[in-house]
């Protein structure tokens, strides 16, 4: 489950000429300064920076750190490099999804970032599962926050004192920063993207959001996660026994799909719509965005038995489907027949 944002965080820099505020769950920060294909471009150039300062930042330290962070999530972190960036999965008993995070380990500290309002109900679970393991957890979101700069941004002496550690990825970089030198940070790397620019390169990558592209049902499968956030080869954790047994034997009920949408509509489908084909709901809209190339597009899941070339609406626009998760997903054991 996501917490809604917390409705009084406002970023300095909606104070920007030009910022408009995003709606949730991404209130509070900008969805562009006045040209989003402009914002989206200078992205893609690996150049600017994503202001993403309302997001949730939680900080676990102690020795025992990382084994105990191995027992509780679906990431291997017994041995993660200092430096290494890293995502995980907090399940259910029954393998769906509650907390996705995203996190990078400094030596001493590891810094995970997460959906804006999910830091209490993470901390409050992971401090009843402390016993007596060596482990200190604090949501840290009012003195640490999060931006996000393209691969190849320059950033001259990696911030500074203003940096306390980045999660680099093929895309880009999590900057962890400290909130108090945000502005001086953000001044100091460039020009500034909305979050508009950063769903759409998202979308395009293919990269389901907790939140969005989930719902309270969402097993890993369903949105791409197994092998970036779930690890096949490690130890029992909770919600495994769904994990093992839906790759091994089942296929997901569900998967999601990358829409690309009617251009001729001036308007984008909504999170939630329904996905619809021969007149029948097979799924819902997870998020839109239009992309400065490949024009309206959006993340949506359906169920697993939709075939891959039916024609498909979604909120009442049409679109056809890109595969994401393959419909045969989850099938690695097929019984022989005698």
């Amino acid at each position: 489950m996501v917490v809604s944002v917390n409705p009084t965080y406002r970023s300095p820099f909606l104070d920007v000429p030009g910022a408009v505020e995003a709606a949730e769950p991404d209130t509070g920060v900008a969805a562009h300064y006045g040209d989003p294909h402009r914002e989206q471009r200078q992205l893609v150039a690996g150049t600017g920076v994503v202001d993403l300062s309302h997001r949730d930042v939680v900080r676990v330290s102690g020795p025992d750190r990382l084994t105990w962070l191995h027992q509780l999530t679906t990431q291997h972190f017994e041995r993660l490099p200092a430096g290494e960036a890293t995502s995980a999965l907090v399940l259910d008993p029954n393998g769906r999804v509650e907390h996705a995070l995203y996190g990078v380990d400094d030596g001493e500290t590891i810094w995970f970032h997460m959906e804006p309002g999910s830091a209490a109900p993470l901390v409050q679970y992971l401090d009843s599962m402390k016993f007596w393991s060596q482990v200190e957890v604090a949501d840290v979101t009012g003195e640490v926050c999060v931006v996000w700069e393209p691969t190849g941004s320059v950033t001259g002496d990696e911030g500074g004192p203003a940096v306390i550690v980045a999660r680099v990825t093929e895309r880009g970089r999590d900057v962890f920063v400290r909130r108090a030198e945000l502005r001086s940070y953000v001044d100091s790397v460039g020009s500034l993207a909305g979050i508009w620019a950063y769903e759409a390169l998202r979308i395009e990558a293919h990269e389901a959001r907790h939140g969005r592209e989930t719902d309270e049902r969402t097993i890993p499968h369903e949105v791409g996660w197994i092998g970036a956030a779930v690890h096949l080869d490690k130890g029992c954790y909770r919600g495994q026994e769904t994990v093992a047994r839906v790759h091994t034997l089942g296929r997901p009920p569900r998967r999601m799909v990358m829409l690309h949408l009617d251009g001729s509509v001036d308007y984008l489908p909504e999170h939630g719509e329904d996905v619809v084909a021969d007149g029948r709901t097979v799924g819902f809209v997870g998020s839109s965005a239009r992309h400065h190339e490949l024009g309206p597009i959006a993340l949506a899941v359906v169920k697993r038995n939709v075939p891959t070339d039916v024609p498909l609406t979604a909120g009442g626009v049409a679109a056809s489907q890109e595969v994401v998760v393959d419909p045969e997903a989850g099938l690695h054991v097929r019984p022989k027949l005698r």
